[in-house]
């Protein structure tokens, strides 16, 4: 076999797989959106079967046959999309080849059934009946992390997954920068003297009206929802099916303006680089996003440095007092502080810009001391809410707005929480770079003009795919490393501004 044709048959077969990986991606959103509840069991056994059938493809034999024949070959060029592809092949295939086929299905089974008991279970505070399925997910996981290997401590495999080379000694001392940055700037704020009048986003905003407008904004942004979708689901998220089919979901509350408008920028943000990847090489490593860290640079950069921007409201507010009449005595300048308002938090989807990393340090802190045993899960709830009560300030009154707030663990994203502070810090530091090359992007928000900051984004990171890892990715668009300066500076000069620091 030449090393042409031993391409092609991986390109055939990873796009296959693709497709079969879009029929999972298509039920968990429909698990997720529209599954009724007696479904559930069912939907949990469908995609046990689908992740049995995706290991078998993932571990075919003649996959490191032919990996072989291309690596030890002159046809494949250093930084083509082949070699890119190929590279990309060869870690997946050395990865699932470490999984045993058992463990794939039962995890696949267990999540399952733990993002169904968690939809039911959070509601009730019923930490006693749910905590049984979250017990076995974490023994799952930790049995992957021994499978898959690690070189200093099992967290590193799980974080691999996500972020690619990232390790907990790389990141334990960035986030312990970035946390004692947030305290320190949170103490400053909470010495200020100015408030701004939160009530006004309490308000009455009907849930008809919260849709329209959220939809009107994400289009103007440059969300296509002729290749997408807006729903309504219990934890927001967004699921890229594939070319031309990206859902995004939130949920509402006819009292909060906020929760709902806020998550659907977020989500978009997801969704704009699902849309932005390039069609031609789908079902390959050059046609996926590289790590869920530069996936949330994309989701935290639209939602924030664009969304709670003053630039990007007086270009929207006309349009705002259209949809609510709750909002038609109310400055606009009182609008962006209250939008902007600093104050410690319980729930991390709603938090502020300046806590909001707090919430992911205790995550990071927690999963870290369960996977190195030094935390019973037993024990984790009082844990949690004594971090809480450590770098907030706060204490959940009940479970459900404690440790069973999130989805991720009942989903088996244990690992994945670190993401959300490295899409913080990829975010500021690649909107600096923008702003370097595109001009002052707040003036053109005013203007109305979303599209340079969009088209930026596309070359420099979505058309990429995979072709390079997250930290070097960063340095190809910035010509730096990872700087949590960038972040913090950014945190320092807006809310300084705010709260008159």
């Amino acid at each position: 076999m030449t090393a042409q044709e031993a391409y092609q048959w991986l390109l055939e077969h990873s796009r296959e797989s693709a497709y079969l990986e879009s029929f999972a991606k298509l039920a968990a959103w429909d698990q997720a959106a529209y599954t009724p509840r007696k479904g559930h069991p069912h939907r949990a056994r469908m995609q046990a079967a689908l992740a049995k059938l995706l290991h078998q493809r993932a571990t075919d034999p003649r996959i490191g046959e032919r990996l072989a024949i291309l690596e030890g070959s002159s046809w494949l060029q250093p930084a083509s999309v082949e070699a890119v592809n190929v590279r990309e092949w060869r870690r997946a295939f050395d990865r699932a080849t470490r999984i045993p086929e058992r463990l794939a299905v039962e995890l696949a089974q267990a999540t399952s059934e733990g993002e169904a008991l968690w939809e039911e279970a959070r509601p009730k505070n019923d930490w006693e009946g749910f905590r049984p399925i979250l017990k076995r997910i974490f023994v799952l996981t930790r049995e992957l992390a021994d499978a898959l290997g690690y070189k200093e401590e099992p967290y590193d495999a799980l974080l691999d997954q996500y972020e690619p080379g990232a390790t907990a000694a790389q990141l334990e001392p960035i986030f312990k920068q970035v946390g004692e940055a947030s305290v320190a700037l949170l103490r400053r704020i909470q010495g200020s003297g100015r408030r701004p009048d939160t009530a006004i986003l309490r308000r009455h905003f009907p849930i008809p009206a919260q849709e329209a407008f959220g939809k009107e904004v994400i289009v103007r942004l440059g969300f296509d929802l002729e290749a997408g979708r807006l729903d309504v689901v219990a934890h927001p998220f967004m699921q890229g099916i594939g070319p031309g089919d990206v859902r995004l979901t939130t949920r509402y509350y006819p009292d909060y303006f906020n929760a709902g408008f806020f998550s659907i920028v977020h989500e978009m943000g997801h969704g704009l680089y699902g849309q932005g990847l390039l069609p031609e090489h789908f079902g390959t490593p050059m046609g996926s996003e590289i790590s869920l860290g530069i996936h949330e640079s994309q989701s935290r950069t639209w939602e924030n440095l664009v969304g709670r921007s003053l630039g990007f409201w007086r270009y929207f507010w006309p349009r705002a007092l259209h949809y609510f009449e709750a909002l038609r005595d109310v400055r606009l300048e009182d609008f962006h502080f209250a939008i902007n308002a600093v104050e410690p938090s319980l729930i991390r989807v709603e938090a502020d810009e300046v806590t909001y990393n707090l919430h992911i340090l205790i995550r990071f802190e927690l999963e870290l001391a369960l996977l190195r045993g030094e935390l019973d899960l037993e024990d984790a709830p009082e844990a949690w809410d004594a971090k809480y009560q450590q770098y907030l300030g706060v204490r959940p009154p009940q479970i459900g707005d404690g440790l069973m707030q999130d989805v991720h663990w009942s989903a088996g994203l244990i690992g994945y929480f670190p993401t959300y502070t490295l899409g913080n810090l990829y975010g500021a530091q690649l909107f600096a770079q923008a702003q370097k090359d595109l001009g002052p992007l707040e003036a053109q928000f005013e203007r109305g003009e979303f599209a340079p900051l969009l088209n930026w984004t596309r070359e420099k990171i979505h058309h990429q795919g995979s072709r390079y890892w997250p930290r070097e990715l960063l340095r190809q668009v910035t010509g730096q490393d990872l700087n949590p300066a960038y972040l913090t500076q950014y945190l320092q000069s807006k809310f300084s501004a705010l709260y008159g620091l």
